[in-house]
């Protein structure tokens, strides 16, 4: 697993990048997405590309800071020439002219399970482990990104919340926290409907950890219409004593607890 520091400063340039996407599968992502540019460009789109996913890691940092920390290295070997880091203006067009789809693919492409069998807590009886869960986080206060994904109630009255929201539920190995797979939707769609598009992504011998919320009939239907022999368990669900499960398709109990009586 890639140790990153959370300071935009200590970046270490294109090297980590291209370490984990080399340019060539940049490349071939591009073209396939028809996103190649047709003429010589400042900002090429295999290095927008990279830009972007700078823009990820370091989200809170501002456009031409993520830019100039890309290529310092690049700089400090005097491979730039006199290349110089385009205006602000420049980024946005070049990310819009990119579009989503390139690192959309790239993502399916490269997303798979890291562990080994060292990693700690990986493993639980030579099952690998992954987890299921869901969260929000607010986006650009726009009409389109409002048509898009809505705004949730500000709980404090009939008004809605300063920002559009989009919900993501995500796939992800927990010993060394890779997300596999990911479903994004707007706030008003439920996490249990988006965790039931990611068993697409399971395999054999795997468990996977999730909240009891999210399990039940639905995602057993989900796990069943993709075929899939993983097992899932869920937190905190009593289950009758010698309960059996069925191989295969597998409802398992790892935290039992004990059981409480419902409120009357």
């Amino acid at each position: 697993m890639v140790r990153v520091s959370a300071r935009v400063s200590e970046l270490s340039g294109l090297g980590l990048l291209t370490w984990v996407y080399p340019p060539g599968l940049v490349d071939r992502v591009v073209a396939a997405c028809g996103c190649a540019e047709q003429r010589r460009r400042l900002l090429p789109a295999r290095l927008v590309v990279y830009f972007v996913l700078g823009l990820a890691l370091f989200s809170p940092a501002p456009y031409l800071e993520v830019m100039r920390h890309l290529v310092e290295g690049l700089r400090c070997q005097e491979l730039l020439g006199d290349w110089h880091v385009p205006a602000k203006s420049s980024l946005f067009r070049a990310r819009q002219r990119l579009g989503c789809e390139p690192l959309r693919v790239l993502f399916a492409t490269t997303a798979k399970p890291m562990a080994t069998e060292a990693t700690p807590g990986a493993f639980w009886r030579g099952l690998r482990l992954l987890a299921v869960d869901a969260t929000c986080w607010d986006v650009a206060d726009s009409e389109a990104n409002e048509a898009a994904f809505g705004r949730p109630g500000n709980g404090r009255g009939p008004g809605k919340s300063a920002f559009p929201q989009v919900r993501m539920a995500a796939l992800a190995e927990v010993g060394s926290h890779a997300v596999l797979d990911a479903e994004l939707a707007g706030c008003r769609t439920g996490e249990v409907t988006l965790v039931g598009h990611l068993p697409r992504s399971l395999g054999p011998g795997q468990l996977v950890l999730a909240d009891r919320e999210f399990l039940g009939v639905p995602l057993w239907q989900a796990l069943h219409r993709h075929r899939r022999r993983s097992a899932v368990a869920r937190a905190r669900q009593p289950r009758p004593a010698g309960h059996q499960t069925v191989p295969g398709r597998v409802m398992a109990v790892t935290d039992p607890g004990e059981q409480r009586p419902r409120p009357a």
